[in-house]
């Protein structure tokens, strides 16, 4: 349905697209088992579970996927999970859920939608406070997953929060968009430094016959060929994400030093609540107790330290019986009478007097092998490639080469808004179109830079929390109160960031469109108490009302050009008079005609097209929701679409 012309996507007749759609869905994290208002609190069941039915049932497919047509979108980023497709035991692939997986994208091509595979994770897996890896990975490398909070190893909803309290915000046991200090405890320090550099740091920690990094990348990417092999004949199949936000691990960390937030060693940020270095993971993780210093945002936002905690003081080991720590047999670190020493305090940045470079010696040599796995299945797929996205915060870029016929995916927030959930829409938020412009600016150029004639952007996840302001909005439409006001400060926020990308002709997909959302904020999106789902069930009216279902339908259901009769130069839109102006450079080798995205929502009386600069002509298909405008020679086109005038 698309492919790439060095910096931008066309379609089959060379037109340039705009890709626009949603990632599908952030409650397919979850096994259908585990859904609902008190979840199991073990994973002693990790070998059994199902995702059959995520993200819908399929006899709701049409359902769905209509709708998210009809607002707008054309492409869907379709998340699954290593856990999803591989959650019995190494090479035992759920055909069951292939196949459900399969006929999920064969019903998207009958919605017209082009998909790519996002194979997602968050801090590693479920198991680790996040999703993504099978439980039998942790036995696989010698852990015990079983240990983990006991230990103190992992920060997970399922075992911190309280759920037989009607407290929805529990900020003492399990605090709001918590989950990410996962990343600096034990279990993800270690699984993530192993997955990209266990081979250069523990050469003779072996797993399975095999250094632990071609374990688990060997593993993973089976479960991506067996992802891939199932797909290979859908037109609509555009290709694969590499991995969703890897991390760092411990790479580029001191192994002693404490910090404050990203520096120029390491990109990861501190978050609030506990602050590890990698030796105090080491030592919880080999049964010893730590003091960690409790981190704390000042008056103006700066991390402070705030006290203390004790972590692990009863000393248990998450290590299967106990066995030997592999990086302490490398030489990191040493137990010196019941005291832990740092042996080798850049471990984790120099190897050979070389500092390490995670992309150039880690990240280089996976996406190489993501691209050669599944273009060994097809090979015209696009990779949909990321990295780490803290380290855009040091001004980093892809490596070089990138595999050809790759996309620049990268992620952006307006972190305020995720981190806080507070927006007052009656502040002036002036600025905040030029700050996006300039954050997404530089994500655009990573792609442009990418390799010699450039590579397109399509920013792979953006959105906000719809639990905005304590979930007001959720109050006032539970009160009875309807229309487009309840949804004012969420519609003005999203709008900015769509008018940004607009600006920049950005590709995206918004994060994301959740079956299984409710207006709860213990609920969500099903996962962690993240909420940022553009659909709940809860907001569904009738069958002829294109809001039904649509939480602030006006931020993301706007017109846009689609596909382009040449190249597009510009484009903007004006939300208050619905009005959008693109400017087309016509290729007259292109016999199809540009396509403008106009809902019917926003055009109930029909549209006004006003073309100038080229000759041309223009009709307008309000079942398609479609504005057609054939130009008729070569030129700049500008193209005014608008409401018909009363």
């Amino acid at each position: 349905m698309f492919d790439i012309d060095g910096p931008r996507f066309v379609d089959a007749q060379g037109r340039h697209a705009i890709l626009r759609g949603v990632n599908l869905g952030g409650d397919t994290k979850v096994p259908l088992s585990h859904a609902g208002l008190n979840p199991p609190r073990d994973f002693s069941d990790h070998r059994d579970v199902s995702f059959i039915g995520r993200p819908f049932p399929l006899e709701e497919a049409d359902e769905h996927l209509g709708r998210i047509r009809r607002w707008g979108f054309n492409v869907l980023r379709l998340l699954t999970t290593w856990e999803a497709v591989e959650h019995a035991g190494p090479g035992q692939y759920d055909e069951a859920y292939l196949d459900y997986l399969t006929a999920v994208c064969a019903k998207a091509a009958e919605h017209e939608l082009a998909v790519f595979i996002d194979f997602h994770q968050d801090v590693w897996s479920r198991m680790s406070g996040g999703d993504g890896a099978p439980g039998w990975v942790f036995e696989a490398v010698g852990l015990n997953l079983e240990a983990f909070d006991a230990a103190d190893a992992v920060h997970v909803m399922q075992q911190r929060y309280d759920y037989a309290s009607p407290e929805r915000r529990q900020e003492d046991r399990y605090p709001m968009m918590s989950w990410p200090r996962n990343y600096q405890m034990p279990v993800n320090g270690i699984m993530w430094t192993a997955f990209f550099a266990g081979a250069a740091l523990t050469p003779d920690w072996r797993a399975g016959g095999r250094n632990v990094q071609d374990l688990l990348q060997e593993t993973y990417l089976g479960a991506v060929r067996a992802v891939a092999e199932r797909l290979r004949d859908l037109p609509n199949v555009l290709g694969f994400d590499s991995l969703n936000e890897p991390s760092l691990g411990w790479v580029g960390q001191p192994l002693s030093r404490r910090r404050t937030g990203p520096d120029a060693d390491c990109a990861m940020p501190v978050w609030p609540g506990p602050s590890w270095t990698p030796l105090d993971g080491l030592k919880v993780a080999r049964g010893l107790s730590a003091s960690v210093p409790i981190m704390a945002r000042g008056e103006g936002r700066e991390m402070q330290v705030a006290g203390e905690s004790l972590v692990n003081p009863d000393g248990v080991s998450i290590w299967l019986e106990n066995a030997a720590d592999p990086f302490e047999a490398a030489g990191a670190w040493s137990v010196v009478d019941g005291e832990a020493m740092a042996r080798d305090e850049d471990f984790f940045r120099v190897k050979d007097g070389r500092v390490l470079d995670h992309e150039r010696d880690f990240m280089a040599p996976f996406f190489a092998r993501v691209a050669a796995t599944i273009r060994s299945v097809r090979p015209d797929w696009l990779l949909f490639g990321e990295m780490c996205p803290y380290l855009m915060l040091q001004g980093k870029t892809f490596p070089r080469p990138m595999p050809e016929r790759t996309v620049n995916a990268s992620h952006w927030y307006d972190i305020e808004i995720l981190g806080t959930k507070l927006y007052d829409p009656d502040q002036d938020h002036g600025g905040d179109r030029q700050r996006y412009e300039f954050q997404l600016g530089f994500i655009r150029a990573m792609g442009l830079s990418m390799r010699d004639g450039g590579a397109p952007t399509l920013i792979g996840e953006f959105g906000i929390p719809y639990d905005l302001n304590h979930g007001q909005a959720f109050e006032r439409w539970a009160d009875g109160e309807r229309g487009a006001g309840v949804w004012r400060a969420h519609s003005q926020a999203l709008g900015v960031m769509y008018d940004a990308m607009d600006g920049l002709l950005l590709s995206s997909t918004q994060w994301n469109y959740s079956a299984g959302n409710r207006n709860d904020l213990r609920i969500g999106d099903g996962w962690n108490q993240e909420d940022l789902s553009i659909f709940s069930r809860d907001q569904t009216t009738t069958a002829d009302d294109p809001a039904s279902g649509a939480r602030a339908l006006e931020g993301f259901s706007r017109p846009y050009v689609q596909r382009g009769q040449g190249v597009i130069t510009a484009m903007t839109f004006e939300g208050g008079a619905d009005t959008l102006t693109a400017m087309i450079d016509v290729d007259p080798g292109i016999d199809a005609a540009t396509e403008i995205f106009a809902p019917h929502w926003r055009y109930p009386d029909g549209v006004c097209v006003a073309t100038s600069g080229v000759e041309a002509e223009w009709s307008h298909d309000s079942l398609r929701q479609v504005v057609v405008v054939k130009a008729l020679a070569a030129g700049r086109l500008k193209i005014v679409v608008s409401p018909v005038a009363d």
